[in-house]
């Protein structure tokens, strides 16, 4: 058992901590990986392959149909105008999450028009590590930086933010617990992919995540249903601690 107990403080039901990318190239692969996972997920994130294969809400609205909650990950980055239109047309759509990424101007504009959808500013993705920032220009380390786009976010009003785990501890301790913490990039086993800054599943809700963002660790397993609840599993056993 994990020895340490979840920081995270939001009342969140355990099952919908969970949330499944769901990258294919088509609604239909799509829509047959949400049957074959059937209970075991009932929260998912809908991203930019999915948004150019088409359907992209035809897609939500059925997932919405089927009972799931839908995270639309989109990462909105343009001219402050058009990113609060763009929020404004998605907060009647049903969705609980949407990404924004970008300055204080386009957050401020996010937030302005984001009714009941909860806004999460991105940070710095989990596929860039220092040497990465380093190439880009950014003259600080990546704990720096997204513990200042977080603050910023969360002052302009975000709901929360997209960290890396290994980033979510600093945060919990520079900026309290009223925001959410999505951690994407977990791996239940050993890494072998593009995503640089990873946790597992214990790590990730010890050093202060709400949600985790799991992908090809479940559409890539022999059995994704299995590897799902096997997940569920882990996630209510560290709960269960409290």
């Amino acid at each position: 058992m994990f020895a340490s107990l979840p920081r995270t403080t939001q009342n969140i039901d355990v099952r919908t901590r969970l949330i499944f990318a769901l990258d294919f190239e088509s609604p239909e692969k799509a829509k047959a990986m949400v049957q074959q996972l059937g209970d075991a997920v009932s929260f998912y994130k809908v991203g930019l392959e999915l948004f150019m294969a088409g359907s992209y809400f035809e897609l939500v609205n059925w997932l919405l149909e089927q009972g799931k909650q839908v995270f639309v990950d989109l990462k909105f980055f343009d001219v402050p105008q058009t990113v609060g239109s763009a929020v404004r047309q998605l907060q009647h759509k049903g969705v609980t999450f949407a990404t924004v990424h970008g300055n204080d101007a386009i957050l401020k504009a996010a937030v302005a028009e984001k009714g009941n959808l909860k806004i999460l500013a991105v940070t710095a993705l989990t596929s860039l590590d220092q040497q990465d920032l380093n190439d880009l220009g950014f003259q600080c380390d990546v704990q720096q930086l997204v513990l200042s786009r977080a603050r910023r976010a969360i002052e302009l009003g975000c709901d929360g933010v997209i960290s890396s785990g290994l980033e979510a501890e600093p945060l919990r301790a520079h900026l309290g617990d009223q925001f959410l913490i999505i951690t994407p990039g977990i791996r239940p086993l050993a890494n072998v992919d593009d995503q640089k800054r990873t946790v597992d599943v214990e790590e990730a809700f010890q050093k202060g995540a709400d949600y985790i963002v799991v992908g090809r660790p479940i559409k890539q397993a022999a059995d994704p249903y299995k590897a799902a609840t096997d997940i569920q599993a882990r996630i209510q056993n560290i709960f269960n601690q409290n």
